[in-house]
């Protein structure tokens, strides 16, 4: 072999080693780096007690994973005043028993849900380059064959947390007032936006807030993909902070580097994961994307970005 020759094979082998050596970081070790975020949203009335939200995503949990359960259990210990859950709960057929033992210590605790596709269907093997190539859409391919309707069983009975596909809910948790509005899987197109103004505005004509609590009402919209035209509609419904899940937060991303390199809906890059600003027209609000806990078990690899929790403060706002 020649030395060019020689040198191109040691440059490849270098390559090869440093990529399987990457994927073996992010497949053995920082897939299961569960960590904890950390934020401070103003976003109550002055005087406000403050809250401790607790926000999960994208848990794609499969019975065996034992280790991610007992991560969300330990979460307890953040004594959340609210759970906010932006889905993909379920990560394989047999799933809803690892969700089970995973949030049976939130039994009691204030929460909502939405629903993400995989809170329906099963994983399948895909090719990952198909997500740098346009967006994955699949509506109304395959037949829903998880059991969704025991998770919601779970979540609404046993846990006594409010659905929030497609509609409104309002609670009052130490008195301040929460109006919070939801959509289902916009990723699949099934967010049903013509439908909320009227849900809203029963939840309005309709709640009783008791005679201690804040005069101010905070607007909360969760939904589990946040595509641009979600959280437009939520900003200009008065939302003050938007919760979504979704994107992984990039799950494979280049270290030192602020924006995902893809995010599997139409938000910005640098807004995949984290506590940012959401402005449409005279509107805006605080968007907070979760990176999630969970990946599909066709693709365990997590590089540059951590599986995440996040735990939100709400404190008044400056007078």
């Amino acid at each position: 072999m020649t030395r060019p020759g020689r040198a191109t094979a040691t440059a490849l082998a270098g390559v090869a080693v440093a990529g399987a050596a990457a994927f073996a970081w992010g497949a053995l070790v920082e897939r299961t780096r569960f960590t904890v975020r950390h934020e401070i949203v103003p976003v109550l009335e002055p005087g406000a007690r403050p809250l401790t939200v607790l926000h999960l995503s994208d848990l794609h949990m499969a019975p065996w994973q034992t280790g991610k359960q007992d991560f969300v259990r330990s979460l307890a210990r953040y004594e959340p005043d609210f759970v906010i859950d932006t889905g993909d709960n379920l990560g394989h057929l047999d799933g809803l028993s690892g969700v089970e033992r995973a949030l049976e210590p939130f039994a009691g605790v204030p929460g909502v849900f939405v629903h993400g596709s995989n809170d329906y269907h099963g994983p399948i093997f895909k090719n990952p380059l198909r997500y740098l190539i346009s967006l994955e859409d699949t509506r109304g391919a395959r037949k829903p064959d998880l059991d969704t309707a025991g998770m919601e069983r779970f979540f609404t009975e046993d846990l006594g947390w409010l659905t929030l596909n497609n509609t409104a809910r309002a609670i009052e948790i130490k008195g301040t007032r929460i109006e919070l509005f939801g959509t289902n899987d916009a990723h699949r197109g099934w967010d049903r936006l013509d439908v909320l103004p009227g849900a809203i505005e029963r939840v309005r004509e309709n709640v009783e807030w008791s005679d201690d609590s804040g005069d101010e009402v905070l607007s909360i919209g969760v939904t589990h993909a946040p595509y641009r035209r979600v959280l437009d509609d939520f900003v200009n419904q008065g939302a003050a902070i938007v919760f979504a899940g979704h994107t992984h937060g990039g799950q494979v991303r280049v270290p030192g580097m602020r924006s995902a390199i893809v995010t599997n809906c139409d938000i910005p890059a640098d807004q995949a994961q984290g506590l940012s600003r959401w402005r449409s027209g005279a509107h805006e609000a605080y968007l907070e994307v979760s990176a999630g806990i969970g990946t599909s078990i066709y693709a365990p690899v997590r590089f540059a970005c951590p599986p995440e929790a996040v735990v939100l403060t709400l404190v008044p706002r400056p007078e």
